[in-house]
C-alpha cells in the first residue's frame, strides 16, 4: 500500500506537467470563455436585484478575461515607450465601469480577449510546421567507432563519423550511404509522395524514414548545417520578419492611438459646452468613441494573414524567408529562370542512337559503354546508364585504354581498336559525311554528339541532351496565365538555348550568360517590368538571385543559392512557383479586404456615435466583431 501511494505521488507531478502542457496553448481561449460565463452570471444577478454581487462577478470577469491583454499592453507600452491598442481597450473598459456600464465594459473585455485568443490560434497554427519538423529529427544516433557501436546525442556527430540506421528509424543527420541498400520515405523533407530506393553512394537527409534495410551512413554535414535545420531556420526567420504593410501598420498604430486619446479628451468637455450635452452623455459618448475608434481590426488585418500564408507555403514545400518576399511575389511582372537544373534535369541523357547498317544496336552499345565505363568524362556516365537499360549482359574492361582529355577515349577489344569521342578525334570528314551528314541537323537541335569508330570506319553516333523536366512546360504556362513574362538565362550557346526555350514555351531567352551577364539582364528586366524574380540553383546564379526583387532557389541547389534566395522550393518542383504567386496574390487581396473593411467599420461607428444613435453595447459588438471577422478572413489562407 505504501508503495502504491509513493507511485501515485510520483505520477501526480508528471500528470500535472502533461495536463498544463496540453492546455497551455489554449489558456487565452479558456480565460475568455470563463470571462463570458462570469458576465452571464453577473447579468443574471443584476436582473434579480443583486447589484452588489453582480459587480463583484463583473470585476472577476474583467480580471480573468483582460489579464493577458492588459499584461501584454503594459509590457509593450513600457518597452516601446508609447501607448497601444491594448491600453485603449483597458481604458475603455475602466471608463465604462466608472459610468455604471459594467455589463458593456465586461463584454468589451470578453470579445477583445476572444479576438486575442483567435489571433494566438493563428500564430500557433503557423508555428505548427516547425514543431512537427522538430519532432522528426532523432535526438540520438548509433555511431560506429572501430567496430564498436555507441549511442550518442546527434549534436555530437561530426563530419566523417559513421552511423547505423536500422529499419523504422529516422536518419539523424545528412550523409552518404557507405554500406547497404534500403528504401527511404523522404516526404517530410522533399515532398516526394513515393518512397525512394537508396544504395551505397546515395545521399540521405536528416528526418527521412528508413523503411526497409539497415544502412551505414557517413556524416557529410554537421547537425547545424543539414537540410533539415535549414528548413527550420528558414520558416522561423520568415515568421519573425515583418512585411512592409505590417511595418507601416505598426508605425501607424502608435501615432493613431495618441490622436484617439487626444480626441477622446476633447470629447469629454467640448460637447458639453458647445452642443449642450449633459456631463453624463458627454462622458458616455467619449467612452464609446474610445471603444469604436480603437484600430484593433486594422492592426489584425495583416499579421494573421501573413502568418497563415507562410504556414500554408511551408506545408507545400514553399519556404518564404519573410513576409516582404511573400508580399512582393504577388506583384511579379517578369521571371527569369536558369536553364541547367531548373528548367532541365541538369544531367545529360541519351536521346538518339544511330548506327552503321552492319552493326546491331546491342553490339554498338556494348562496346561504347564498355569504353565509357572507365572514363571520367561527365557524358560517359550518361552513356553507360543508358546502355545498361538496353543490354542483357555485363560490360567488360578493355585490354588497353587511353583517355585523351578534351577529345575522347581509345580502347582495344580483342585486338580491335575503338575510338569514342568528338568528330576531330574519330575523323572530322568521315563524321560529317556519316549517314548523309545527319550530324548537322542533330547539332541544330542543341544536342551534343558523341561518335564511335571501329576498324571499318564510323560505327555510329549517340546524341545527348540536358532534357527539360517533365513539369517544365506546365509550370511556364501556369506563370503565363498569371500574366508573368518568362525569360531563360543560360550559359549555353545559341543553338541549345533556342531549342530549350522552344520546348519550354519560354517567352524569351538570353544565351551565353556569365554570372555578371545574368546580373545585368536582371537589372534590365527590373527597369522594364519593375518587380522581377530569378529562379536558380547554382553558385553562378547567386549574384542574380540577390539582384532580383525576389530570388527563388531550387531546394536541391547549392548552399550559396539557398542562402542568397528569398524563397526556397524544397523539392525541385517548378509548378510550385505559380502556386506561390497565387498564394501571394490571395494574401494581398485578403489584406486589402481586411484594411478596407476595418477602416469602413471604424468610420461608420464614429459617425454613428457623434449622431448619438449608437449605444455602447452595439459599439462594443461592432468594433470587436469586426476584429474577429478580419482574423477569420485571414484564416482562409491556411486552407488554400
Amino acid at each position: 500500500m505504501a508503495t502504491d501511494t509513493k507511485q501515485m505521488r510520483q505520477a501526480a507531478p508528471a500528470f500535472e506537467a502533461t495536463f498544463f502542457e496540453k492546455i497551455k496553448p489554449h489558456i487565452e481561449l479558456i480565460a475568455a470563455l470563463l470571462s463570458g460565463v462570469l458576465i452571464l452570471a453577473g447579468w443574471l444577478l443584476d436582473k434579480n436585484g443583486l447589484g452588489t454581487a453582480s459587480i463583484i462577478i463583473y470585476i472577476s470577469a474583467f480580471v480573468i478575461g483582460g489579464f493577458a491583454k492588459a499584461k501584454e499592453g503594459i509590457e509593450d507600452t513600457i518597452e516601446d515607450k508609447q501607448l497601444n491598442v491594448e491600453m485603449l481597450m483597458i481604458l475603455a473598459a475602466i471608463g465604462s465601469a466608472i459610468i455604471g456600464y459594467w455589463t458593456e465594459g465586461a463584454v468589451l473585455i470578453f470579445i477583445f480577449a476572444l479576438s486575442g485568443a483567435l489571433e494566438t490560434y493563428t500564430m500557433n497554427k503557423s508555428h505548427k510546421e516547425i514543431s512537427a519538423l522538430m519532432n522528426l529529427q532523432p535526438e540520438e544516433a548509433l555511431r560506429i567507432t572501430n567496430g564498436y557501436e555507441e549511442t550518442v546525442p546527434v549534436s555530437q556527430l561530426i563530419v566523417g563519423d559513421t552511423i547505423l540506421v536500422k529499419p523504422g528509424e529516422r536518419v539523424p543527420s545528412d550523409g552518404t550511404i557507405t554500406e547497404g541498400q534500403t528504401t527511404l520515405d523522404q516526404a517530410a523533407i522533399t515532398g516526394e509522395s513515393l518512397p525512394v530506393s537508396k544504395t551505397a553512394g546515395d545521399e540521405v537527409f536528416a528526418g527521412t524514414v528508413n523503411l526497409r534495410g539497415t544502412i551505414s551512413v557517413e556524416i557529410t554535414k554537421p547537425n547545424s548545417e543539414t537540410l533539415f535545420q535549414k528548413i527550420i531556420t528558414l520558416v522561423q526567420s520568415a515568421q519573425s520578419e515583418r512585411s512592409p504593410s505590417q511595418l507601416f501598420i505598426e508605425r501607424f498604430e502608435g501615432m493613431y492611438v495618441k490622436i484617439v486619446l487626444a480626441v477622446v479628451a476633447l470629447m469629454m468637455f467640448v460637447p458639453h459646452f458647445v452642443l449642450g450635452w449633459s456631463w453624463t452623455e458627454t462622458f458616455y459618448r467619449a467612452m464609446i468613441l474610445l471603444v469604436v475608434a480603437s484600430p484593433c481590426a486594422l492592426v489584425a488585418s495583416i499579421m494573421p494573414a501573413t502568418l497563415s500564408a507562410i504556414s500554408n507555403g511551408a506545408r507545400r514545400g514553399i519556404l518564404f524567408k519573410g513576409g516582404v518576399h511573400l508580399e512582393n511575389l504577388g506583384n511579379l511582372e517578369a521571371i527569369a529562370l536558369d536553364k541547367t537544373g531548373t528548367l532541365t534535369k541538369g544531367k545529360p541523357e541519351v536521346t538518339d542512337v544511330i548506327i552503321r547498317k552492319d552493326l546491331s544496336e546491342e553490339e554498338f552499345l556494348f562496346h561504347i559503354a564498355s569504353v565509357e565505363n572507365y572514363s571520367n568524362h561527365p557524358l560517359a556516365s550518361a552513356i553507360v546508364r543508358y546502355a545498361k537499360t538496353k543490354l542483357d549482359r555485363n560490360l567488360i574492361k578493355p585490354q588497353d585504354m587511353e583517355d585523351i582529355s578534351g577529345f575522347g577515349v581509345r580502347a582495344l577489344f580483342g585486338g580491335m581498336e575503338w575510338k569514342v569521342g568528338r568528330a576531330e578525334f574519330v575523323g572530322q570528314e568521315d563524321a560529317q559525311q556519316f549517314m548523309g551528314g545527319i550530324a548537322s541537323s542533330l547539332a541544330a537541335e542543341g544536342k551534343t554528339i558523341v561518335y564511335a569508330r571501329d576498324e571499318k570506319g564510323i560505327a555510329g553516333l549517340l546524341t545527348l541532351k540536358d532534357v527539360i523536366r517533365q513539369e517544365t512546360i506546365g509550370a511556364i504556362e501556369a506563370l503565363k496565365k498569371e500574366g508573368i513574362y518568362t525569360v531563360m538565362l543560360t550559359g549555353d550557346g545559341e543553338r541549345t538555348a533556342n531549342s530549350i526555350a522552344a520546348q519550354s514555351h519560354i517567352d524569351a531567352y538570353i544565351a551565353e550568360c556569365l554570372p555578371e551577364t545574368k546580373v545585368e539582364e536582371i537589372k534590365k528586366l527590373k527597369e522594364k517590368f519593375g518587380t522581377v524574380a530569378m529562379v536558380g540553383d547554382g553558385i553562378n546564379d547567386a549574384p542574380a538571385l540577390a539582384t532580383a526583387s525576389v530570388g527563388i532557389a531550387m531546394g536541391e541547389g547549392t548552399d550559396v543559392a539557398l542562402e542568397t534566395a528569398d524563397v526556397v522550393l524544397m523539392k525541385n518542383n517548378l509548378p510550385r512557383i505559380a502556386e506561390a504567386v497565387k498564394l501571394s496574390k490571395k494574401m494581398n487581396r485578403i489584406i486589402k479586404q481586411n484594411v478596407i473593411f476595418s477602416i469602413a467599420v471604424i468610420m461608420i461607428l464614429i459617425c454613428s456615435n457623434f449622431l448619438q444613435f449608437l449605444d455602447l453595447p452595439f459599439g462594443v459588438i461592432g468594433h470587436e466583431g469586426s476584429t474577429i471577422l478580419v482574423i477569420l478572413n485571414s484564416l482562409r489562407l491556411l486552407r488554400g
